[in-house]
C-alpha cells in the first residue's frame, strides 16, 4: 500500500506562485507514476501533470504548460508541483495520486486509472 501526503496549498493573488509537495510512504514506488490532478468546485477531476518517478519523464496538460513543473526527490520519496503565473481558474482542490507503470498522456490523464491518492490540499487564487 502506498500512503500520500499533500502539503503546499494556500491563497495567492494571481501572478503568484505555490508549490506543491507530495510526500508517498508504505512501499517503494519507483515503478510508479505520479499524476497531479485538480477538481473545482462543479468540475471533473483533471490531470494537472504526470511525472514519473523513474527518469522523471512528465507530462502536463496544455493549459499549465510552461507555468506549471513537476519534479521529484527520490531521495525523499516527494514530488513536486511548482506552479507559477497563477490565475484564479487555478482555484481548486489539487491531489497527487500513484499508479504503476507509465504510459501515454491518455492513459495518465485518466484519474480512475490510479490506485493511491491523498487527501487533496487546497489552492485559491484570488484576482
Amino acid at each position: 500500500q502506498v500512503q500520500l501526503v499533500e502539503s503546499g496549498g494556500g491563497l495567492v493573488q494571481a501572478g503568484g506562485s505555490l508549490r506543491l509537495s507530495c510526500a508517498a510512504s508504505g512501499r517503494s514506488v519507483s515503478s510508479f507514476a505520479m499524476g497531479w490532478f485538480r477538481q473545482a468546485p462543479g468540475k471533473e477531476r483533471e490531470l494537472v501533470a504526470a511525472i514519473k518517478w523513474s527518469g522523471g519523464n512528465t507530462y502536463y496538460t496544455d493549459s499549465v504548460k510552461g507555468r506549471f513543473s513537476a519534479s521529484r526527490n527520490t531521495a525523499k520519496n516527494t514530488v513536486y508541483l511548482q506552479m507559477n503565473c497563477l490565475q484564479p481558474e487555478a482555484t481548486a482542490i489539487y491531489y497527487c495520486a500513484a499508479r504503476y507503470g507509465w504510459g501515454t498522456f491518455a492513459i495518465m490523464e485518466q484519474s480512475t486509472r490510479y490506485n493511491h491518492w491523498g487527501q487533496g490540499t487546497q489552492v485559491t487564487v484570488s484576482s
